[in-house]
């Protein structure tokens, strides 16, 4: 069987060797990648910029974007017919294709993040290697921690004023270095669809920044959401903790704190997300104003085809609801985590519609061509291209999160930053 010939309906007239090769891990692959630079820029809004009030949550965006950085790859994996080819983009990079590129850009990003979180962590790595060295006794758990951190720490135990400062001008001086290629990592891939010269939906110079733009809104939703789900976890275990040690922080404590940090995250969710939805009208109405040769296909297939994905799904519920929804006074828990899963879907649409609706319409201009995304996975190549497949995508940066918080908290760390 042909590759796409299962999940692809055709309708008037298509070309026989024409079908949707790009299926639902290219949709999550600009998704997962989006994911990632969102949530690093969102930590560097408090270690380039200074703003006081996200410190709480830039810790937890860092170590979160480098759960999804590892992710970042695995959509394409997924996809590949000859995965065990991949490693070649990471072995011989170069700038003659923007593919290959991407092991130049994910490898530079993956070392900056990594450095920036040794330099967030080194006080508490150091502080934890000498609290296991003073104990007399060891457990063997306990044994293992010291040689992990021992390990993390790389033998850097200085933790006087004037090193913990010279921590802190790295932490900045690394952040302010990821953020564009943080956007570049994500932009590249609205670069590689926005170079199709053979495709009249994603041809547009306005793609690249149009990713960028949305990847940091879906990154700094994720963040929220996941902040919100974590904290108020973190609340359960205290009011059970609090029972034997009445010092520990409060519930009310913990709630005030996690409202006034999503509150402060939201607006700058907002400026994003203004900034991404002028940005795809724009595109839209460019569109439609030029009215290249190609228009009357796109018309149908934007209009009329996809209005429901575009129009419903996207720019409604994804964009104008939950804009309104932060815009109210007032902001709970409850409405954020509504607005924020709401955005993820909008920008989850976006891309859905990018990919498969720029394989919705024939190089004759005159058929159309329809996905199904496969349920049941009856053979290797529909779990991997199929549902299970992208919530294997989905699922996995939240272990990743769950294995890198056992070692590096990010909650109730003392650090200088």
């Amino acid at each position: 069987m042909v590759h796409g010939e299962a999940w692809t309906l055709k309708e008037f007239f298509v070309y026989p060797n024409e079908y949707i090769y790009w299926s639902i891990q290219i949709v999550m692959y600009p998704f997962m990648t989006g994911l990632v630079a969102g949530a690093f820029v969102l930590s560097s809004l408090y270690h380039v910029f200074g703003v006081k009030q996200l410190k709480d949550i830039a810790r937890f965006a860092l170590v979160f974007s480098l759960a999804l950085l590892p992710v970042a790859m695995m959509p394409l994996m997924l996809h590949l017919q000859q995965p065990q080819r991949g490693i070649y983009v990471m072995m011989t990079p170069h700038f003659t294709s923007a593919i290959a590129a991407f092991g130049i850009v994910f490898t530079t990003y993956g070392l900056i993040v990594a450095s920036e979180i040794w330099f967030v962590y080194r006080q508490f790595i150091v502080e934890t290697v000498l609290d296991l060295r003073a104990k007399q006794q060891r457990s063997t758990i306990e044994s293992l921690q010291l040689l992990l951190y021992s390990t993390l720490s790389m033998g850097a135990m200085d933790i006087s004023p004037e090193a913990l400062h010279k921590d802190e001008k790295a932490v900045g001086i690394l952040a302010g270095i990821g953020i564009p290629v943080a956007c570049f990592l994500h932009g590249y891939a609205g670069f590689i669809f926005g170079s199709v010269k053979a495709n009249a939906l994603w041809m547009t110079p306005l793609m690249p920044v149009i990713f960028i733009c949305s990847a940091v809104v879906s990154g700094i939703a994720l963040c929220i959401v996941t902040y919100i789900v974590t904290m108020e976890l973190r609340k359960l275990i205290y009011k059970w903790k609090r029972k034997n040690n009445p010092r520990l922080p409060s519930t009310e404590e913990l709630k005030s704190a996690e409202l006034l940090t999503v509150t402060m995250t939201a607006k700058y969710l907002v400026m994003f997300l203004v900034l991404a939805i002028t940005l795809e009208l724009l595109d839209l109405i460019f569109r439609t104003y030029t009215a290249v040769k190609s228009w009357d296909i796109l018309r149908a297939v934007i209009y009329e085809r996809d209005f429901f994905k575009i129009f419903i799904l996207q720019y409604g519920l994804g964009n104008a609801v939950p804009f309104i929804i932060f815009l109210r006074k007032g902001l709970t828990i409850p409405r954020a985590v509504v607005g924020t899963l709401l955005v993820l879907m909008g920008v989850f649409m976006m891309r859905w519609n990018v990919v498969i609706g720029g394989q919705a319409f024939s190089a004759s201009f005159s058929g159309f061509m329809e996905y199904q995304l496969p349920i049941w996975p009856s053979s290797i190549e529909l779990f991997k291209e199929g549902l299970f497949g992208a919530l294997s995508v989905i699922i996995t940066p939240f272990v990743l999160f769950f294995i890198v918080t056992r070692v590096l908290p990010v909650f109730g760390v003392k650090d200088s930053h």
